[in-house]
């Protein structure tokens, strides 16, 4: 009995985490935020490149192949090295034009900590839209307040 109660609290554990990202889950998957959030997420938290590769845009891939691995890509293009960080995304943005538009501009917030200091700081996200899918295309560099 308690083995058939294990499986399905793994079960439903499983399924919890792969019904969406953002705030509660409630990102859609065809949105830019969405790919912004993944491209960031897998590119902290992974070692493997492969899942950075599939947000990103045929020059963004360039870029990150150039760089060998994802440390090395967060210390000397985008000038955020963290040790942990959380991703949130501006809820500020119009989400009607995604819908209708083959590029859009998403900005995403750092909150993390380095040798256990807090950082802050933001990026702003081009994406292109590319066989239905939306990419990361550039990064641009902003200030944080």
């Amino acid at each position: 009995m308690t083995l058939v109660a294990s499986f399905a609290m793994v079960g439903c554990t499983q399924e919890e985490k792969s019904e969406g990202v953002g705030k509660y889950g409630m990102m859609d998957s065809g949105t830019p935020e969405y790919a912004a959030i993944q491209f960031f997420d897998h590119l902290y938290h992974d070692s493997n490149l492969e899942e950075v590769l599939r947000f990103s845009s045929p020059k963004m891939g360039r870029l990150i192949r150039s760089y060998q691995t994802s440390r090395n890509f967060q210390r000397h293009v985008l000038n955020l090295s963290y040790d942990k960080v959380e991703l949130v995304i501006d809820s500020g943005n119009n989400r009607m034009r995604s819908e209708f538009s083959d590029k859009a501009t998403v900005t995403v917030f750092f909150t993390g900590t380095l040798h256990g200091e807090k950082h802050e700081d933001l990026r702003t996200v081009n994406l292109v839209k590319a066989d239905g899918d939306w990419k990361v295309d550039e990064i641009e560099a902003d200030k944080f307040l």
